[in-house]
């Protein structure tokens, strides 16, 4: 009798552990959530692994559903960058084109050719010719082509690019029998824009893995700071001296119009400085 009373003492001891225990992992989870969503970083993907059947259900939704408002997140993002970009560039041109009209006809004037009017016309009528051409290049951002869609296999695809870069080496793990329905050219620009980045910031080897439904594309050039990681996919935002900005807006553009979408991975896959995840739907 006092065996089994003990037995059933240390069972009701171990059950309480065990409850607390997984009580306090629910917490931590739950805190992690909360401070993603504080943080507006919808990524979050929390693991199911150890918890009940219903804990399990309720965590997969809540990932989903992360997944989901992120992708809503990035869209509406796209839009309002693409409303912003269409009335600057109206206004924009609408200011630029007349003096660049104006300053062109006086370079065509007999009192201004060979005179000291002459260099600071043609100044101005420089000016707002690169203002228009500077122009032209954000029009792409709301000028975008409808996808048409057709059947790629992958790894061929990804070896086309490949051959762009002969000074990078390539590392794609990617099955054979990889497919995807999608625009090949508009993914093409997506991926040639990441792999033109990786180059510029020094990267020398480029690894491409297919997890999830998603594309990684992993480069080793300079780490990408904790404190501009969040502003890269803004329109004009570059680190560059030269860079227009543009790219990776465009990029994650068009990830939205073929119904996925693109992240910097918060975690670069292992040996490399950033990872780039193209979502793909299934």
């Amino acid at each position: 009798m006092t065996i089994v009373v003990v037995f059933i003492i240390v069972l009701i001891t171990a059950g309480m552990v065990f409850f607390f225990h997984h009580q306090n992992k629910l917490k931590l989870r739950a805190r992690l959530m909360r401070e993603a969503v504080r943080n507006h970083e919808f990524t979050f993907h929390l693991p199911v692994k150890g918890l009940f059947y219903g804990e399990k259900a309720l965590q997969e939704a809540l990932n989903d559903l992360g997944q989901d408002i992120n992708k809503l997140v990035a869209q509406k993002e796209v839009e309002s960058w693409q409303k912003l970009t269409r009335v600057l560039t109206h206004e924009i041109m609408n200011v630029s084109t007349p003096i660049q009209s104006i300053s062109q006809a006086y370079l065509e004037h007999p009192k201004v050719v060979g005179t000291s009017l002459e260099k600071g016309v043609r100044a101005i009528n420089d000016a707002a010719g690169n203002l228009v051409t500077f122009v032209d290049s954000y029009r792409k951002l709301t000028q975008l082509q409808e996808p048409v869609i057709s059947t790629l296999r992958l790894k061929d695809f990804l070896e086309g690019i490949m051959e762009l870069y002969h000074n990078i080496t390539w590392e794609i793990g990617i099955p054979a029998d990889t497919v995807l329905d999608t625009d090949g050219s508009l993914l093409r620009q997506v991926i040639v824009n990441i792999i033109k980045n990786a180059a510029e910031a020094g990267a020398k080897n480029i690894e491409c893995t297919w997890r999830d439904s998603a594309l990684r594309i992993s480069n080793d050039g300079t780490p990408i700071p904790a404190e501009v990681r969040r502003d890269i996919f803004i329109p004009f935002y570059t680190t560059k001296s030269t860079g227009t900005g543009i790219g990776l807006a465009l990029s994650r553009q068009i990830m939205t119009m073929l119904g996925g979408s693109l992240e910097l991975s918060e975690k670069a896959d292992a040996g490399y400085h950033a990872t780039f995840i193209l979502k793909f739907e299934q």
